[in-house]
């Protein structure tokens, strides 16, 4: 249907362009006025932005915008309002008490995030990420601890170390009495014997017997006469059932014969004494406090004094 100049068609009512193909006729309908305006907004706003802003590429710079705006800035003035409150929460842990941290929950919630990063950057390869250890590598979920589980002696086990560089590091001497010819062979599977003893009756009880002789001649200085250890010389107690390098016959033979001297470094040239706290906060929270070694175990009828 034509209307003067304009095709109309019969069934829309609406204009047509004029194109047809096989008899379909394209209508001519126009976008909406909201999308119309939309759109010329848009394009209004992009002249705006490549003026005020950084937009236009030249061949060895950029136009940088009526406003100078940079993203580099930004993120360096972030980044500088960052570390000004890092540091502000961090000068509140020098000399902190573990009382005094969890006091503050937002001086706690600090550390303890801050505690956990330095963990994972600089301990979980031989502790793992979560603490939980590996053979020689101790666990520090389990409040086993060979120089104290305390806040206190947690953070001066960081600083000092582990027969480390440190001046005053911590250190003792597992003798190696196989390989040194301090104790043969027979009397090495006798010592591991009395030892196995304390946490199973199925042990050669005249074997057990000789290694008591043994352990009171050679193991009593630093294990104690009950071979409970001693925190202070970093003694393990021998009556846990926790092994650090293995509890099976194997691998207490092996100790006892080889001798371990494991190496932990010290802390204090590597890390602030901020983060050393912090590090000592998380640490002391999977598994610092009291030890609780388990309950021993007494040997074809024999009582607990009659190994010791």
């Amino acid at each position: 249907m034509s209307d003067g100049n304009k095709n109309i068609d019969e069934i829309s009512g609406t204009e047509t362009t004029g194109h047809e193909w096989d008899g379909i006729e394209e209508l001519n309908t126009p976008m909406p006025r909201w999308w119309l305006g939309l759109f010329y907004l848009c394009i209004l706003w992009a002249i705006g932005y490549a003026i005020l802003m950084p937009s236009i590429p030249f061949l060895n710079s950029h136009f940088k915008g009526l406003l100078g705006y940079s993203d580099r800035a930004a993120v360096a003035m972030d980044v500088e309002a960052m570390d000004a409150q890092r540091y502000s929460m961090s000068t509140r842990l020098t000399g902190a008490s573990l009382e005094g941290i969890q006091a503050d929950p937002d001086l706690f919630r600090f550390a303890m995030a801050a505690g956990k990063s330095s963990f994972g950057n600089n301990c979980a390869t031989c502790h793992g990420s979560g603490g939980q250890g590996f053979k020689g590598y101790p666990n520090l979920n389990d409040d086993i601890w060979l120089w104290g589980g305390t806040f206190d002696q947690i953070r001066h086990t960081l600083v000092v170390g582990i027969r480390a560089e440190h001046a005053e590091t911590q250190a003792n001497l597992m003798q190696a009495y196989g390989r040194d010819g301090l104790l043969d062979d027979e009397q090495i599977d006798d010592l591991a014997e009395y030892l196995l003893a304390f946490n199973s009756t199925d042990r050669d009880s005249e074997a057990v017997l000789r290694g008591r002789t043994i352990f009171a001649e050679q193991c009593v200085s630093c294990h104690g006469e009950n071979a409970k250890g001693d925190q202070s010389q970093g003694a393990p107690n021998l009556t846990d059932n926790y092994w650090l390098y293995g509890g099976t016959k194997e691998d207490i033979v092996q100790t006892l014969y080889g001798g371990r001297q494991g190496v932990m470094p010290n802390w204090d040239e590597r890390l602030s004494p901020e983060t050393i706290t912090a590090l000592a906060v998380y640490v002391h929270s999977l598994g610092g406090g009291v030890d609780t070694p388990s309950p021993s175990m007494p040997v074809d009828g024999a009582s607990q004094e009659d190994l010791q």
